[in-house]
C-alpha cells in the first residue's frame, strides 16, 4: 500500500480538552470552562470541581514530555487548538493577552524541535464564555469582528512557525451543538432556524474572512476548513429513502460547499425559503465569502442511515449527530458504530465533490483501556482492539489513494489520552499514550505507552507499508 511521500502522519489534539490551567497565565473562562458533563447535560453558570476539563491532562505544563513521545512515534505533524480565552481572555478584549501568546509560542517551538509540523484550529469548540453570555455566540454578527482580531493576532505572531491553519473545528455540528459548536447561549429547544442560519451564515463569512486575511498575511500558508463527516446510507433501497439520504447531506455538507465554492447552493436556498429563513447579510459578504480554502480537512467516525419511515427512526445510540442505526455494523463501546469502508467513500465522495485535497484530522476509537504489568517493570494497555481499528481505517484510505483521492495525511483523534468531548470523560481513551487520571480526578497524571504506540510508530516508518489488508 503507497502512500505518498510527503504524507503528513500524527495526531491530533484540542486545546480545552488536554490543556488544563483553565484560569493560569490571565486565561479567561471559555464555554468548555462550564460544561461539566459535555453535551449531557445543561452547562452551568461557573466552573465546577466536576469539570475534568478544568485540569485535563495538564498539557499546559506538561507539554514538553508529551511532544517528546509523540515524537518518538514518529511524528510528521501535530493538531492542536489555540484557546481563544487564552489570547483574548474576554473575547471582546482590545489588546491580547501577552502570556497567552508565549505559551503557544513555546509549544509551536517545541514542536520544531523534534521537526513536527502545527496543524493549528483557530476556533476548536472554546469560544470565550464572555461571547456566549453578553452577545448569544455567533447569532450576533459583532462576533465577526472580535474573531478578526483574534485571527490577526496570532497570523501575526506565529507567521514563520505555523503553516497549516483550520478555521472552525467540526462547524457543521452546530447544526445539532449549538452552544459547544457556536457558543449559542439560547437553549438549543428554544433557537429559531432564522437566528441558527443567521449564526452559522456570521461563522461562514468569519472563516472565509481568515482564509483571506492568512492569504495576505502568510503567503506560503494553507488555510483550510473543517467538517464533520458523516456518511449517510439509505436504509433501504426505495428512492424516498434515497431522496432523504440526499436531503440530510445538503444539510451537513452545505459548509462545505460553500467554504469550496465561495457561494451559497441553490438547494440551501431552497431550503431557506421553505423555512422562511431570510439571511441579514452586508453587502461584502457575497464578496468575502468567495475566498476559498486551500483544502477540505474532516473528521471521521462513523457513518449513519436515513430513511424517510418516521416508523423505522430509531436513533442510534451514543450516535453523537443523530442517525439511523445500520444493522450491518458492529459499535463502539460508546455506540458509535464501525464503518472503516466508510472512509473511503467519504473521501472519494468529497474529492469528486470539490477537487480540493483532503486531510482527515480525526479519526479514532474511543474505548475503556486497562493498564497491566508490560512484563518488564514498567506499565502498558494491550489495546489490540484499537490497532485493529487503526489498521482497518487506513486500509481504506489506502484504497482512497489508489482510486485517484488527494489525501495530505491523517492525524489520529486523541493520541494521548484526554478528556471526552460529548461526556467529558477520561475513560473514553483514544490515545497511544495512557494517561493516569480517573473520572473521580484520582491518579498521578504519569503517561504510558500502550500496545498501539509501538504499532502506530511502525506504520509512520514504514510509510503505511506495514499495514495489514
Amino acid at each position: 500500500m503507497t502512500f505518498p511521500k510527503e504524507f503528513l502522519w500524527g495526531g491530533a489534539v484540542a486545546a480545552n480538552q488536554c490543556e488544563g490551567a483553565y484560569n493560569e497565565d490571565g486565561k479567561g473562562l471559555s464555554i468548555q470552562d462550564v460544561m461539566p458533563h459535555g453535551i449531557k447535560t445543561p452547562h452551568t453558570d461557573m466552573p465546577t470541581e466536576d469539570n475534568m476539563k478544568l485540569i485535563g491532562i495538564d498539557f499546559y505544563h506538561r507539554y514538553p514530555e508529551d511532544i517528546k513521545l509523540l515524537a518518538q512515534m514518529g511524528f510528521k505533524t501535530f493538531r492542536t487548538s489555540i484557546a481563544w480565552s487564552r489570547i483574548f481572555p474576554q473575547g471582546d478584549d482590545l489588546e491580547p493577552n501577552e502570556k497567552g501568546l508565549e505559551f503557544y509560542d513555546r509549544l509551536f517551538d517545541e514542536c520544531h524541535k523534534y521537526g513536527i509540523e502545527p496543524l493549528v484550529t483557530l476556533s476548536h469548540y472554546e469560544t470565550p464564555l464572555n461571547l456566549a453570555k453578553k452577545y448569544d455566540g455567533w447569532v450576533n454578527r459583532e462576533l465577526i469582528a472580535f474573531y478578526e482580531r483574534y485571527v490577526r493576532t496570532v497570523f501575526a505572531r506565529y507567521k514563520d512557525k505555523v503553516k497549516y491553519w483550520l478555521t472552525f473545528n467540526e462547524i457543521n455540528s452546530v447544526l445539532h451543538e449549538p452552544f459547544m459548536s457556536g457558543g449559542i447561549d439560547t437553549p438549543k429547544d428554544q433557537l429559531s432556524k432564522q437566528d441558527l442560519y443567521q449564526a452559522i451564515h456570521h461563522e461562514l463569512v468569519a472563516s472565509a474572512l481568515a482564509t483571506k486575511i492568512g492569504h495576505e498575511m502568510m503567503p506560503n500558508a494553507k488555510i483550510g476548513c473543517m467538517v464533520l463527516s458523516m456518511p449517510t446510507y439509505p436504509l433501504t433501497p426505495n428512492p424516498d429513502d434515497v431522496i432523504a439520504v440526499m436531503k440530510a447531506d445538503h444539510l451537513n455538507y452545505f459548509f462545505g460547499d460553500v467554504h469550496v465554492r465561495g457561494a451559497y447552493p441553490g438547494y440551501m436556498k431552497r431550503y431557506f425559503k421553505e423555512n422562511h429563513i431570510e439571511l441579514k447579510m452586508e453587502k461584502e459578504d457575497e464578496q468575502i465569502l468567495q475566498n476559498t480554502v486551500d483544502f477540505v480537512s474532516f473528521s471521521y467516525y462513523m457513518s449513519v442511515c436515513e430513511t424517510a419511515d418516521a416508523t423505522k427512526k430509531i436513533k442510534g445510540e451514543g450516535n453523537l449527530m443523530g442517525g439511523i442505526a445500520n444493522p450491518y455494523l458492529p459499535a463502539s463501546d460508546w455506540g458509535w458504530q464501525i464503518d472503516p469502508q466508510g472512509i473511503r467513500y467519504v473521501l472519494n465522495m468529497f474529492w469528486d465533490r470539490w477537487q480540493k485535497p483532503l486531510f482527515i484530522v480525526e479519526n479514532g476509537l474511543g474505548a475503556v483501556d486497562e493498564l497491566v504489568d508490560d512484563g518488564q517493570g514498567g506499565k502498558t494497555v494491550k489495546d489490540d482492539y484499537r490497532i485493529s481499528y487503526l489498521n482497518d481505517h487506513l486500509v481504506q484510505v489506502g484504497e482512497a489513494i489508489e482510486d485517484g483521492v488527494s489525501v495530505m495525511g491523517y492525524t489520529t483523534w486523541g493520541c494521548i489520552d484526554l478528556v471526552s468531548a460529548s461526556t467529558a470523560e477520561l475513560k473514553k481513551r483514544y490515545g497511544f499514550i495512557y494517561v493516569d487520571r480517573e473520572d473521580d480526578g484520582t491518579g498521578t497524571l504519569a503517561r504510558y505507552k500502550k500496545k498501539s504506540f509501538g504499532w502506530y510508530k511502525e506504520i509512520i516508518a514504514s510509510n503505511g507499508d506495514g499495514l495489514k489488508k
